[in-house]
């Protein structure tokens, strides 16, 4: 059985596809592998271990109609054209409900992390710029019983809601496709419409998927909707914000901050914008980055992958 890594994964896993008798042929290259590259590939490969913004389109998938099984090293899998590997009998697999908590912490330092201007305090000590004491420049706004407002309350926007009320008692409001009852028995949380959760929110925290109407859905008009006080935090997808619209918020004081583990585009630039305002806080997709949460990842991605080589249900599938 023979399978193709695309980038890198915990020990643990690649200790456990050997263990399981998984022929690995690792991209060993520190850059992103092309979509013509992973299709060479893959022609005799059985499976393929798809990690980072590797796109699994129809193009892909008729090239390598031959393959198995795919493991996605992610929960998200808005980059696989699922009706065709359906077409094809190609079964996908993800990572779901491991990253949950680590995410969620990614989000919550974020809001912190904006609320207080860290980032951007940080850079002025560096740039020696850290003078005599002054009561009033650079302040920043307490969260202590502000409402948090979640966009796609999940797994991780349920993980983020328990720690916002732990810490600050914030009441939560959220909006959904669908109510999620055990969420509001569970944390009391309040269902709204999207109008509502512009209007109410003090900080809105995006956990859905990237989806053809999630996207682009926080464009300068939606920003408008915002208070002007209120937080933007976005640990999803960077599809989701529109980021030239995102920027004008931002320089225009139409809402107050922004924290962002997601880009749109994908890597930034280090001359972009965003990362020089103070009110401001961008991390590099780290959301899931603890050895925890990636040993995780690395053991479910081999369950799919076993699974799906040997002709089984895959234990995670989209």
């Amino acid at each position: 059985m023979k399978v193709f890594l695309s980038g890198n994964i915990a020990q643990v896993g690649l200790n456990e596809l050997e263990e399981n008798n998984v022929s690995i042929t690792q991209w060993s290259e520190k850059r992103q592998i092309t979509a013509e590259e992973l299709i060479a590939a893959c022609q005799d490969q059985d499976g393929l271990i798809s990690v980072g913004p590797n796109k699994i389109d129809a193009a892909f998938l008729q090239a390598c109609k031959h393959l198995k099984v795919i493991a996605l090293h992610s929960v998200g899998y808005d980059q696989v054209d699922l009706e065709e590997a359906k077409k094809l009998n190609i079964k996908i697999g993800n990572t779901p409900g491991v990253l949950s908590g680590a995410t969620a912490d990614t989000a919550f330092l974020l809001m912190l992390a904006v609320s207080r201007k860290a980032f951007y305090l940080h850079k002025k000590i560096i740039n020696g710029e850290w003078k005599n004491y002054e009561p009033t420049p650079d302040l920043g706004i307490e969260l202590n019983g502000k409402t948090l407002g979640i966009f796609g309350l999940g797994k991780i926007g349920l993980e983020m809601a328990k720690k916002c009320i732990g810490a600050y008692q914030m009441p939560v409001i959220y909006h959904n496709r669908s109510r999620n009852n055990e969420a509001e028995k569970e944390i009391g949380a309040k269902y709204v419409s999207f109008e509502e959760l512009l209007a109410q929110s003090d900080v809105i925290s995006v956990h859905t998927a990237l989806t053809p109407e999630t996207k682009d859905q926080f464009n300068l008009n939606v920003f408008k909707q915002m208070k002007s006080t209120s937080i933007f935090i976005n640990t999803a997808r960077g599809g989701i914000h529109n980021e030239e619209d995102l920027t004008k918020a931002l320089e225009e004081k139409i809402i107050w901050g922004a924290g962002l583990d997601v880009t749109n585009p994908e890597p930034m630039q280090k001359d972009n914008v965003l990362l020089n305002m103070d009110n401001v806080a961008i991390l590099p997709h780290i959301g899931s980055a603890t050895e925890e949460t990636r040993n995780a990842m690395a053991q479910i991605i081999v369950k799919n992958i076993v699974a799906g080589l040997k002709g089984d249900s895959l234990p995670y599938q989209v």
